[in-house]
């Protein structure tokens, strides 16, 4: 019988319920691994995988037809070699983070505007005086570098709460989300900062992407502006956001991601002032939406792979998203 090997860690009892029901009415038999390496010693036995962390899967599964990718980033499989199949079917999950990913943005634009870094420090030193110059999203001028999944819905929280919303990105020519007040394309983003009370970064690691925001850039943003990043680390020059930090040029920062990644006890980014580290949870799969939407894309893939469809969700290899 045909297999599909599916990593389980992410999964609930309800889950694999409709995966075994699905593949079991599509003539499949699915086993589950709760770790990506634990299938390798089998890996010849399955033409399909669905999970995540799963480099070496791809790269030697000689037999693998389609590999479902339960994460949105694909940058572990765009290198030489990453695939033993080079005609292996490739989809991914882009499209099931946003709303987890746009709360977290929300959350730590809250934060920043209202100066909790400060607050809690004076709390936990028993200090009971007020923060002043708090800001509102109301009547923000956000710009949001991305505009595709998750930085659409950012845009759509934060424009509900009154922001005015400004996406960047690559192709202007093509239809917007009305959550967008105005589209701009990257060669305007040095004309877009100085006004720009909010930076979002929501980007893929690309050739284009990396270090989008240098220090020229943060040079240009207004000293009060903040900086939001969960796309990748890569995309900022962490130096830079760290002297302009230190030196008062900026209101705040906060970021879901970093360079490297988990950073070392020893980085610079750790003691910074008016930064707000997580450790890349903004997405994840803590959010129950979240799990239920990636088996969504998955199962639907899985009736059109049985029909010989064209599948869903198919990342573009040369564009790295």
């Amino acid at each position: 019988m045909r297999r599909i090997a599916v990593m389980d860690d992410f999964l609930t009892s309800e889950h694999k319920e409709r995966i075994g029901e699905t593949a079991a009415r599509l003539g499949f038999l699915v086993d589950y691994f709760p770790r990506a390496e634990e299938v390798l010693p089998v890996l010849d036995d399955y033409e399909i995988f669905f999970g995540h962390h799963a480099e070496e899967v791809t790269r030697r599964g000689r037999n693998l037809k389609w590999f479902a990718c339960s994460y949105a980033g694909i940058d572990p499989y765009l290198s030489d070699g990453a695939w033993a199949n080079p005609n292996c079917l490739f989809t991914n999950a882009a499209g099931a983070y946003g709303v987890a990913i746009s709360e977290h943005v929300i959350m730590v634009l809250l934060m920043l505007l209202r100066q909790m870094p400060e607050v809690q420090r004076r709390m936990r030193r028993r200090d009971w005086r007020r923060v002043e110059h708090i800001r509102s999203v109301h009547g923000l001028r956000l710009t949001i570098l991305g505009t595709g999944d998750v930085g659409t819905h950012v845009a759509r929280l934060a424009r509900s709460m009154g922001a005015f919303v400004t996406g960047v990105r690559r192709d202007v020519g093509k239809p917007a989300d009305p959550a967008f007040d105005r589209i701009c394309a990257i060669r305007q983003l040095e004309e877009l900062l100085p006004d720009t009370d909010a930076l979002v970064l929501c980007l893929p690691e690309t050739l284009e992407t990396e270090g989008i925001l240098n220090r020229a850039r943060i040079e240009l943003l207004p000293d009060d502006g903040v900086v939001v990043n969960v796309g990748r680390g890569s995309a900022v020059d962490q130096e830079a956001l760290v002297d302009a930090l230190r030196g008062g040029r900026l209101g705040g920062a906060a970021l879901d991601v970093a360079t490297p990644e988990p950073l070392p006890p020893e980085h610079p980014l750790w003691q910074t002032p008016r930064l707000i580290l997580t450790p890349h949870c903004a997405g994840d799969m803590a959010l129950a939406y979240t799990c239920d939407r990636v088996v969504d894309m998955f199962l639907e893939n899985l009736e059109r792979y049985a029909a010989g469809a064209p599948l869903r969700y198919t990342p573009n290899r040369r564009r790295g998203y």
